[in-house]
């Protein structure tokens, strides 16, 4: 015939053949894909468009194009061989272009099909199985998609089945040259794509991608771009993947004894975690994170055994290496403003020190915080730099040399510099009593603050904080120093008012709940200037004293909330009860377009808990419907008032005790 697969094996040095087998029907046949696994067994995949036999496999699709075979390690017969795809398909529905058997004998492929493909043989991906919680579980129209297919060990069943790419019928399709996709041995796709190819609709990918779009110029005609997907399946088995922090710094591991590290399997997939931290300390457990103190310097090989004896592997081990020196740099600058007082330079100085021994050269480097490019050098006692302009830096000094177990470290200082000390300072102007009030210091150049709260306290922060524990209204002032600048001194003020909280509270009437009464609702509180009412049974009102209809008998929390000018909230419940009983009323009839409450007809009752209220005019004509007690017809029909007549109704009740009641009946409109 026109093609067929063939397997060959050969001696270690490659200079003579061991066995070798043919692989295919009578019809053209190919393999695309080689694999081995754990055991010897040889599993191959391709395409073939005959009709490749079904051996010892409970999942097939009749008469599909792409096969799956596993075969003795000699090659000398079938272990398993299916075929997958759409069934009854007169040629290959795809070009596959990556294969792999997992730790745990599940079979991976991916492809390619439809209009791309199309000049060597007519195919396409439409008919494709997939599986629940696919990416894509439909191709487009054009059968033109990426298609991703795992098949269980043994061939027992589909695992996963999906498409990707983007719906579209006018461009090429989605498509790929071979060779430019990988599985790895955790079940990981790695694809490449000719992706996007004419620009006419978008291409499916992640938020905050490099390139959401074609970056084809109009005048190629919106040529193919190079789109990227990674994707996990999952069906690997139990996984180990071992992380350790510093600090709260993640993948770090190197640092200063006594150093405690956080390790944790990011992975936790596990039932059981055995720790080995390489110090001669174990320690099995049951979740999937764990810390250790090193107390003695040295490198550490830390080994996670992560165990899930229900899985195919049973366990899995990851590793990471832990460094623990106690040669430490102690990072310090200092900053000093260089004279005349109209001058923008500083000049730091570098005062760190070794624990012993010395720096290696270019391991410094400054970031001056105004935007200018950064400064690598060795140790050098000073540097000088220029500012722009007036303002607040943040000036740090960083190491990078691994000489020293706490590498790479900084250092910041905040740089205030202005030819004249300003002294600008931001907070609210209100709080309630206890209240702790923040102070932004935005304060142009300034070596020294004090700080004057108002109530005969003092601070000398930069940035302070402080507690008003009485109401009343207090002058804060902030003094600057500058000795570097032409003033010398500046001084600001601001008034802040602390109020006291508001009290909540309420009567209601009447006490004793009364069958089918509002209940009223009287307003007590103290220094509020605005009320919420919650009625515990999903209704609200803002009125200082209202009055409500419970929809039920029972007993309701009934909450009051209190807000002063201020802002400030103070909230007071009460279990109010109430006594419903079921009854239901409908009007005869109303005067629409005339002010009053007639104008509008409603649904009168007590314990309604559904509802649905259909009317129609003579002709049958459905012309209103609610299924809210609270919302009636005003005469109305897409906004033109209606003659006057006698209209019908129907209305279906549930009870708050569980009644239900279906009552017809009768409206008259009058004018």
């Amino acid at each position: 015939d026109e093609a067929d697969g063939f397997i060959i094996e050969f001696n270690p040095s490659a200079t003579a053949a061991i066995r070798g087998t043919y692989i295919g029907t009578g019809s053209p046949d190919q393999i695309y894909g080689i694999e081995i696994d754990k055991s010897g067994f040889v599993y191959v995949m391709g395409t073939s468009e005959g009709n490749m036999p079904v051996i010892n496999a409970n999942y097939s699709v009749n008469r599909a194009k792409q096969f799956i075979s596993k075969l003795q390690p000699d090659l000398s017969d079938y272990v398993y061989s299916t075929v997958f795809g759409s069934p009854n398909a007169p040629n290959p529905n795809i070009s596959p272009t990556a294969f792999l058997v997992d730790r745990c004998e599940n079979v991976y492929v991916s492809g390619w099909g439809g209009k791309a493909n199309n000049s060597f043989r007519t195919s396409s991906t439409l008919g494709m199985p997939t599986t629940p919680g696919a990416i894509k579980p439909v191709s487009d129209p054009t059968g033109s998609d990426f298609y991703l297919f795992v098949l269980k060990k043994n061939a027992e069943s589909q695992l996963y089945g999906t498409f990707f790419g983007q719906d579209d019928t006018n461009s090429f399709g989605d498509h790929v040259d071979g060779g430019t996709s990988r599985f790895d041995r955790n079940g990981i796709i790695y694809q490449a794509i000719c992706a996007n190819c004419g620009n006419n609709v978008p291409f499916p990918g992640n938020p905050g991608v490099w390139a959401p779009k074609n970056l084809a110029l109009p005048s190629t005609g919106g040529a193919c771009n190079l789109g990227m997907l990674k994707i996990e399946m999952d069906f690997t088995g139990v996984k180990s993947g071992i992380q350790a922090s510093i600090d709260g710094v993640k993948n770090d591991s190197i640092g200063c004894v006594p150093l405690m590290v956080q390790f944790n399997d990011t992975l936790k997939m596990g039932k059981t975690y055995i720790w080995n931290f390489g110090d001669g300390t174990l320690d099995t457990t049951t979740v999937p994170s764990n810390n250790h103190l090193y107390t003695s310097i040295g490198h550490y090989k830390v080994q996670l055994i992560t165990i899930d004896s229900t899985t195919c592997n049973i366990s899995d081990t990851s590793y990471v290496n832990i460094k623990v020196g106690n040669n430490k740099v102690n990072l310090n600058f200092l900053p000093e403003k260089l004279p005349p007082c109209t001058n923008l330079s500083y000049k730091f100085t570098n005062t760190s020190q070794p624990t012993y021994g010395g720096f290696l050269p270019n391991t410094f480097t400054w970031h001056f915080g105004d935007n200018t490019p950064p400064v690598t050098q060795s140790f050098s006692p000073a540097i000088t730099h220029t500012f722009a302009g007036p303002g607040t830096y943040n000036v740090k000094l960083t190491i990078n040399d691994t000489t020293f177990c706490n590498s790479p470290a900084d250092t910041i200082k905040s740089i205030r510099i202005s030819p004249e000390v300003k002294s600008i300072f931001t907070t609210p102007p209100t709080g309630c009593v206890p209240y702790t009030a923040k102070f932004v210091n935005n304060s142009l150049g300034g070596l020294r603050f004090e700080w004057d709260f108002g109530d005969g306290t003092f601070s000398d922060e930069i940035t302070p904080t402080h507690l008003y524990g009485n109401p009343g209204t207090y002058t804060i002032t902030l003094k600057a120093f500058d000795s570097t600048s032409c003033n010398l001194e500046d001084q600001s003020s601001f008034t802040i008012n602390v109020s006291p909280n508001p009290t909540a509270a309420f009567t209601y009437s009447p006490l004793q709940p009364q069958e089918n009464t509002a209940t009223n609702f009287v307003n007590q509180s103290l220094g509020a200037v605005g009320y919420t009412w919650n009625f515990g049974d999903g209704e609200t009102s803002n009125l200082t004293n209202p009055s409500h209809y419970f929809p039920a008998t029972g007993t309701y929390n009934v909450c009051l909330t209190a807000v002063n000018s201020a802002g400030c909230l103070d909230t007071t419940c009460v279990a109010v009860k109430s006594l419903i009983k079921p009854l239901l009323d409908v009007p005869t009839a109303f005067t629409p377009g005339v002010p009053g409450s007639n104008s509008v007809i409603k649904v009168e009752g007590f314990g309604i808990q559904q509802m649905v209220w259909t009317i129609y005019n003579r002709w049958g004509q459905k012309i209103f419907e609610t299924n809210s007690r609270k919302t009636g017809w005003d005469g109305r029909f897409k906004g033109k008032l209606q003659p006057v007549d006698v209209y019908t109704y129907t209305l279906d009740v549930t009870f708050s005790d569980g009644s239900k009641v279906k009552k017809t009946g009768d409206i008259t409109l009058i004018r």
